[in-house]
């Protein structure tokens, strides 16, 4: 079957394409418990970047199909979404914490290819109201998002957050979801072309990165790291929480800002990924509302290379998704 995958890691941070292949591998091997999926969509994220520089990925797993997220067919031509976090099948409750949980195209093979196989708890049922394109977006950028929103960050309605990097795919999740939600929804960017397609999205006011805004907030969704941290820090109310499902710009800080920490009995709460009810609830709420994911662009996935180096270098609003 054809997949893109990574045959070995980058030699160069500033080349990460360098180990990315497209081209033929087997047919998914099917364990008792597990189904296959065949693919009509999957979009990129941020974690393949870093598969292909070895970060999460070990070199004995090598060749990997890349991909976390998909939509396609199941075994009985059922329209499913798939959940990407697989955890251990004696684990009970939220598979988020399972110590031993990974994502597709960590230690099982990744959703860009013609099939993918993973367990049977792990589809979701596709409205068809959705698009696959549309659904492909939706397990790891959208489910982040609404974890960090709604679970992790505990916000409801009349809540003031500010979503710092608008550009990228789990930031414009994060705009439009609390819009939606009903939110107050500021947003930062460098770039004034993505500020403007914030506002677009859902954001009420938008302002350059690292500006001073005109109220403090009850959250920062902070995905960015290095570059924002002490801006998310310093724009919080007295109270307020902080919720961190990445660091785009990278972890190590400058100043951790631990005295505005403690002083103003501010909370810093992590997030990663969501549960398979998480993403089947975000689905239930995108086909209620009608509220869609935001796509930068489709391409086939015999053109993958060109999506990522189009993440590669930025140069994104929403999601890159990839068709068969």
């Amino acid at each position: 079957m054809f997949a893109v995958y990574a045959d070995s890691f980058a030699s160069s941070a500033d080349d990460p394409l360098t180990g990315l292949v497209l081209g033929e591998r087997p047919d998914p091997v099917v364990p008792d418990g597990w189904t296959t999926v065949t693919v009509k969509a999957a979009s990129l994220n941020h974690h393949d970047l870093w598969s292909l520089r070895g970060v999460g990925l070990k070199a004995e797993a090598l060749p990997m199909i890349l991909g976390c997220d998909a939509a396609g067919y199941d075994e009985d031509g059922n329209e499913v979404v798939v959940h990407a976090v697989i955890s251990d099948p004696a684990w009970a409750g939220d598979e988020t914490f399972d110590p031993r949980r990974s994502l597709l195209s960590e230690r099982y093979q990744g959703t860009l290819a013609d099939k993918v196989a993973v367990p049977r708890r792990n589809v979701v049922p596709k409205p068809a109201s959705m698009s696959f394109e549309e659904a492909a977006c939706l397990p790891t950028a959208w489910l982040t998002a609404y974890r960090m929103l709604f679970t992790q960050g505990g916000l409801k309605a009349g809540d003031t957050v500010l979503v710092q990097g608008a550009g990228g795919g789990v930031a414009t999740a994060l705009i439009a979801l609390a819009r939606a939600g009903g939110l107050r929804v500021l947003a930062t960017s460098r770039d004034e072309a993505k500020r403007t397609k914030a506002l677009e999205l859902g954001a009420h006011e938008v302002f350059e990165s690292g500006a001073r805004l005109p109220v403090k907030v009850d959250a920062v969704m902070e995905t960015v790291g290095r570059a924002t941290w002490s801006h998310s820090i310093r724009s919080l109310r007295p109270g307020g929480k902080i919720v961190i499902s990445g660091t785009t710009s990278g972890p190590d800080l400058d100043d951790a800002e631990l005295t505005r920490i403690f002083f103003l009995q501010l909370s810093v709460i992590g997030s990663t990924m969501g549960t398979r009810d998480e993403l089947a609830s975000l689905v239930t709420m995108l086909d209620a509302t009608g509220l869609r994911p935001v796509i930068d662009r489709v391409l086939p996935m015999t053109e993958a290379r060109d999506g990522f180096a189009a993440m590669a270098g930025g140069e994104v609003f929403g999601k890159i998704v990839f068709t068969r």
